[in-house]
């Protein structure tokens, strides 16, 4: 059996459907199922079991022996909550009774870590160990991802393969549940449709042009296809970077929107707010070189191609994966 947490969620879902077309049902899905917009996710999607996150360890106690692979995707994403705590039992404490689980009962584990471990990017976008103390997240929810990420570097005991995964800007189908958290390309499309034009934040660094703010987009596709390689293969054990190693600007991610839309570009640019503005980041680009290097070599999907599909096959029909 193999046990994906945060199953009902955009990226678990995504993944819980990927395993599905390779024919792998033998799952047993964990989350907080108590959101109907977000229960839509798994619908038509196979599995053995449903279990709720609280019930889950009672759960693994009795049933960890059975289960071949762990794939902890679920977290608390929000970067506008504050409160400590909250990251503290979802993010932190709740994946280190996984980590010791998958120890315990040698099971491979692949977690999910964040791009936003690594703040301002002031020591680059590096996935090697010797940087992680050193980052400086810029919200509680990077801090808990981070967090977890030292806590797992000093341990003795560990899985028998492990891989923790740093998303950068992940988009893609499954995620109308997530609100102001969704993608920007989802509320990029919304935008459009509602009004015919995007609104995108103004440079405020004399070093970039207005829209020229660049982000590493990773399609919730190609993501899934990595953590499949990971399962299959068990390079290295350790951090790996999970985007596609090529920035795109702001003004490309919405012009990709309206030629997918096959609408005019409709560009207005508005100041970013006072209280982000220092936080604000300008360019994020993960170094793949690791993963590389393990034996990935797939092609990661184009900015375009991946929101023309996004886009049309999805948002346009309200369809899921």
């Amino acid at each position: 059996m193999i046990v994906i947490t945060g199953a009902a969620g955009f990226i678990g879902s995504v993944l819980t459907g990927k395993l599905n077309k390779k024919g792998v049902e033998d799952l047993i899905v964990v989350d907080d199922f108590s959101r109907p917009e977000k229960n839509k996710n798994l619908e038509n999607k196979k599995f053995i079991q449903q279990i709720d996150r609280d019930d889950f360890f009672q759960w693994f106690d009795e049933h960890g022996k059975e289960v071949s692979f762990v794939l902890h995707i679920g977290a608390r994403t929000d970067t506008t909550e504050f409160d400590k705590n909250v990251f503290d039992i979802l993010n932190l404490n709740y994946s280190k009774q996984v980590w010791t689980r998958c120890s315990d009962y040698r099971i491979p584990l692949i977690y999910a870590s964040s791009a936003a471990t690594y703040g301002m990017g002031e020591h680059g976008y590096n996935d090697n160990h010797e940087i992680v103390k050193k980052l400086r997240p810029l919200n509680p929810y990077g801090e808990s991802k981070n967090n977890f990420d030292k806590w797992v570097l000093k341990q003795t005991g560990t899985p028998p393969f492990w891989a923790g995964l740093k998303f950068f800007n992940v988009y893609g189908p499954n995620e109308y549940h997530k609100g102001r958290m969704a993608s920007v390309i989802f509320h990029a499309f919304n935008e459009i449709k509602e009004t015919g034009r995007v609104k995108l934040f103004r440079s405020h660094n004399p070093e970039y042009k207005d829209g020229e703010q660049l982000r590493d987009f990773v399609y919730v596709k190609d993501l899934t296809e990595v953590i499949l390689f990971l399962m299959k293969n068990q390079p290295a054990s350790g951090l790996y970077n999970l985007g596609t190693g090529k920035a795109r600007t702001f003004l490309d991610l919405a012009k990709s929107t309206f030629a997918a839309l096959n609408r005019k570009p409709d560009i207005e640019f508005i100041d970013t707010p006072k209280d982000i503005r220092d936080k604000y980041q300008y360019f994020t680009e993960a170094n793949m070189g690791k993963l590389r290097a393990a034996g990935y070599a797939d092609v990661f999907t184009g900015l375009e191609e991946g929101v023309g599909d996004y886009v049309r096959n999805y948002l346009e029909e309200s369809k899921y994966y």
